[in-house]
């Protein structure tokens, strides 16, 4: 009878143990933070990943994601500073960097925190865009208008413990109503500057072929110039040669003998070759 007895105790010994441990036991995952309590008061804060202990009962742990998060804002209207009316879809990337502030002011709540966050992004989304015209707004949605959402809110939300990552436009579009009159004078304002860059282009090309043309003309003069100088000189090079030897007597009859059929030459021309000459003619004394 007393065995019978002290097995039931036992048993139930053992499974208050094992309900003391299991409450002793925390365990804290990669992404996670476990944030101990004691009467409602942070005693801790695990930011290890592995098992750890706590009081039993006294303590209790609450678990606040330690990963990259993602709040998607609802669609909303906001006004360009030139009173036009856009319809904004945005995102953000936000994390919690500090457990400890997060969790008391926000009570580790994560719809506490994207309230917050809701409040913050679209208010620096309609301070930033109400600065800029619809054309700017448009231009801006390669990256230059989320970073400026981002520039405007700063570090505001570290007081919450919440870091932002990024903010990011999914999409920034007119009102089905304006989209055909905007596109339409954006079109006509890109014709006019295109037509502005043709006619400089045009007016600068005629101008580099003025220029090119008057050079060629200046280039021209100065060959022509050298040319003639060159022939001069050569000219008077040959004068000098035929006057020194001119003035060579042995030289001067064999110069004579050369011109003198040079003459005779050209005056046979045509089929008939016979070549009649005064016995008076310079020719004459070749033959002699």
């Amino acid at each position: 009878m007393k065995k019978k007895k002290i097995i039931p105790i036992i048993l139930i010994l053992a499974f208050a143990a094992l309900i003391v441990l299991g409450d002793c036991m925390v365990v804290t995952y990669p992404n996670q933070y476990t944030v101990i309590k004691q009467f409602g008061k942070i005693e801790d804060i695990r930011q290890t990943p592995g098992l750890s202990f706590k009081l039993p009962f006294i303590q209790t742990e609450e678990k606040i994601e330690n990963e990259t998060l993602l709040y998607d804002l609802a669609v909303s209207d906001v006004m360009t500073k030139d009173k036009k009316s856009m319809i904004a879809d945005c995102f953000v990337l936000w994390r919690i960097t500090d457990p400890q502030k997060y969790t008391q002011t926000l009570s580790a709540q994560k719809s506490n925190a994207e309230f917050r966050i809701d409040t913050i992004v679209y208010n620096s989304l309609k301070n930033v865009i109400s600065s800029l015209s619809q054309e700017e707004v448009i231009s801006g949605r390669d990256g230059e208008l989320a970073a400026s959402i981002k520039n405007n809110i700063g570090d505001t939300l570290s007081q919450y413990g919440i870091s932002l990552l990024a903010v990011e436009t999914k999409s920034l579009d007119l009102p089905d109503e304006n989209k055909a009159a905007v596109y339409e004078r954006m079109i006509s304002e890109r014709n006019n500057i295109a037509a502005t860059y043709k006619a400089e282009g045009e007016e600068e090309a005629k101008e580099i072929s003025n220029n090119t043309k008057a050079e060629i003309i200046v280039m021209q003069s100065e060959a022509d110039a050298q040319a003639e100088e060159i022939v001069a000189k050569g000219e008077a090079e040959y004068m000098k040669i035929l006057s020194e030897a001119y003035n060579d007597p042995d030289k001067a009859d064999f110069y004579l003998f050369l011109r003198s059929l040079d003459a005779a030459k050209k005056t046979m021309v045509g089929d008939n070759k016979t070549l009649i000459i005064d016995e008076s003619s310079p020719i004459a004394d070749i033959f002699y």
